[in-house]
C-alpha cells in the first residue's frame, strides 16, 4: 500500500503531533534554535557543576526557554511585516485610482509649485 504512510516524501512533520513545522511560520526557525540553546546551555552547565541530571534539567529549560523566546521574536516582526505590505498594497491601490484624478496627492503638489514659482 504505497502511499499511506507517514513517512511519505514533501509530506510535513508534526513535531509532538500538533505543531506542523513545515507549514506554521517561524516553527522550524524555533525548533533549531531551541535545540541550539539547549545543547549550549546543557552542555555550559555541565562543564561548570559535573552534574549530569541537573544539567539535563537545564537543558530542558534552555530549549523551551530559548524555543519561545524565538517564537515570539519572530511573529512579532512576521505581524510588522504583513503589517507593512497590507499598507504597501493598500497605497499602490489608491495609488492606482486616483492617479491622473484631482484626488490625486502628486497632482496636487505639483500643481501648487508650479504656481508659486
Amino acid at each position: 500500500m504505497a502511499g499511506e504512510g507517514d513517512s511519505e516524501p514533501g509530506k510535513s512533520f508534526k513535531l509532538l503531533g500538533f505543531l506542523d513545522v513545515k507549514n506554521v511560520p517561524c516553527a522550524r526557525e524555533s525548533v533549531l534554535y531551541g535545540s541550539l540553546g539547549s545543547l549550549v546551555m546543557g552542555l555550559g552547565h555541565f562543564l561548570a557543576t559535573s552534574r549530569v541530571r541537573r544539567s539535563c534539567d537545564v537543558a530542558v529549560g534552555g530549549f523551551i526557554c530559548t524555543m519561545l523566546g524565538y517564537w515570539s521574536y519572530c511573529r512579532y516582526n512576521l505581524a510588522q511585516q504583513r503589517i507593512r505590505q497590507r499598507m504597501i498594497k493598500e497605497g499602490m491601490k489608491n495609488r492606482i485610482l486616483f492617479e491622473g484624478s484631482y484626488l490625486d496627492p502628486e497632482k496636487e503638489q505639483t500643481g501648487s509649485e508650479r504656481s508659486d514659482s
